[in-house]
């Protein structure tokens, strides 16, 4: 069966895939003092966040398995490189001792895993939310010692809006037909915007939780960007602390 989208509904999904061009290149600068920090490899999480809006475009201006595939592929790629730079190492498996190692593992499930997703390309955007669920549980692990307020709050702002995305995710693959009906075809729109505020969120919670483990002479921070005082913006790490505040043996 061929299904036809509206040209001016295609337009408004390409559109809203753009929202990945906007944030991203803004948190590579407001994360770029940690990342220099911590490591630079923490920026090919939003340079890869850039691929997923091309291949979001891409796909949805052609609507061709290729574009499925490479715009699935990217965000599983996102999230291998986010697993690598932060999981906590407390969590690593017993017979890992090390980051590089453990990002090793991670490179090679993360090719079985692409490789694989060509067997049952149906499955492959149910698979990458299971991933989503296993990193909400590994936030709530980290956050049950943590007693920052402003972490606190960040942590349910991320979980607020992964599960309205999801939300419309769902909403928009189970109950098309439904909204179509309703003459409303822009959840599909929305959870491209909500889950790019979610990962922007989420992503600084946990690099702020890295930072006070793996960096802690540092002293980090959390802000917000373009005012601190808003209630809304984009949140970021400072660091009040330089290497020169470094304990040395």
């Amino acid at each position: 069966m061929v299904i036809f989208f509206p040209l001016w509904l295609m337009f408004l999904l390409q559109m809203s895939s753009f929202f990945f061009f906007i944030v991203s290149p803004v948190m590579l600068y407001l994360l770029h003092p940690y990342a220099k920090e911590r490591s630079l490899a923490i920026h090919m999480v939003w340079i890869m966040m850039i691929f997923v809006g091309l291949f979001s475009a891409y796909f949805h201006m052609t609507l061709s398995f290729v574009g499925q595939m490479l715009d699935e592929l990217s965000i599983l790629w996102v999230l291998a490189v986010g697993y690598a730079v932060w999981f906590p190492r407390k969590l690593f498996p017993s017979f890992i001792k090390d980051r590089s190692t453990f990002s090793r593992l991670v490179l090679v499930v993360t090719v079985i895993t692409t490789v694989s997703s060509f067997v049952k390309p149906t499955a492959n955007a149910y698979a990458l939310n299971c991933f989503g669920l296993h990193l909400l549980y590994t936030l709530a692990v980290e956050m049950r010692c943590c007693t920052d307020q402003k972490a606190l709050q960040l942590a349910k702002l991320s979980v607020a809006l992964w599960v309205l995305a999801i939300s419309c995710w769902i909403s928009d693959r189970f109950g098309c037909s439904f909204w179509q009906q309703l003459n409303f075809c822009y959840l599909h729109g929305i959870w491209h915007i909500l889950i790019v505020m979610a990962v922007a969120y989420g992503s600084t919670l946990i690099a702020y939780l890295d930072a006070n483990y793996e960096i802690p002479y540092s002293l980090p921070g959390l802000q917000y960007w373009p005012c601190d005082k808003w209630a809304v913006g984009l949140p970021h790490i400072v660091l009040k602390g330089t290497t020169k505040t470094r304990k040395r043996c």
